[in-house]
């Protein structure tokens, strides 16, 4: 069994640069449009499609699924607390935010008032374990993150095996009760007219 890691489309607080967390922000107009010009590779049309019920992974879903959604609040973005809606860039130029870079975190890492990322992985590693079949998961970066680091055995301690691009499903493999990643995502493809 395998499941393909798919990181929303973008927002105008992306754009922006600013954290989201658990905030709702929606898709941009110019997101919604380009996400309208690509789909699933054939080998993955017709997978359960699970996706965050934060909007921004559900719209983005509903563009490129061919199929029904189901949504699972356990796929809600990492809780980043204080961090929230600021920006990653202000924060580390105030030392007292306690902001660090994600390879700085360590699994224990935790954002004033949010979660940590080991906290995140402790409440999506249940749904993991009882997928049955092949499924698409839409998503944030720091959900595919904590599955990405333990897929890599990384530990949020130095730089990270991977990196998480727009347009890519991330493949993982189960064997047992362990996780595989393949070394390169694959891409989206273009939608036919």
């Amino acid at each position: 069994m395998k499941i393909g890691l798919l990181r929303h489309g973008r927002t105008e607080w992306n754009e922006a640069g600013r954290l989201q967390g658990r905030t709702d922000i929606p898709i941009s107009d110019a997101e919604r449009t380009r996400l309208s010009t690509v789909s699933l590779p054939p080998e993955w049309q017709g997978a359960a499609i699970l996706s965050s019920p934060l909007s921004r992974a559900r719209e983005t879903a509903d563009i490129i699924a061919e199929g029904p959604i189901t949504t699972d609040d356990a796929l809600i973005e990492l809780d980043l607390g204080a961090w929230e809606g600021k920006r990653g860039v202000d924060l580390l130029g105030d030392p007292s935010s306690g902001y660090r870079h994600v390879e700085e975190w360590g699994w224990d890492g935790r954002p004033p008032g949010g979660e940590t990322p080991r906290e995140l992985l402790a409440r999506v590693d249940p749904l993991l374990s009882g997928l049955t079949e092949d499924t698409i998961i839409v998503s944030h970066i720091n959900i595919m993150r904590v599955i990405l680091a333990k897929a890599h055995d990384w530990h949020f301690d130095g730089p990270m095996p991977f990196r998480i691009k727009r347009n890519r499903l991330y493949i993982l493999h189960r064997e047992g009760n362990i996780w595989r990643a393949e070394p390169e995502p694959v891409r989206l493809v273009s939608r036919c007219a």
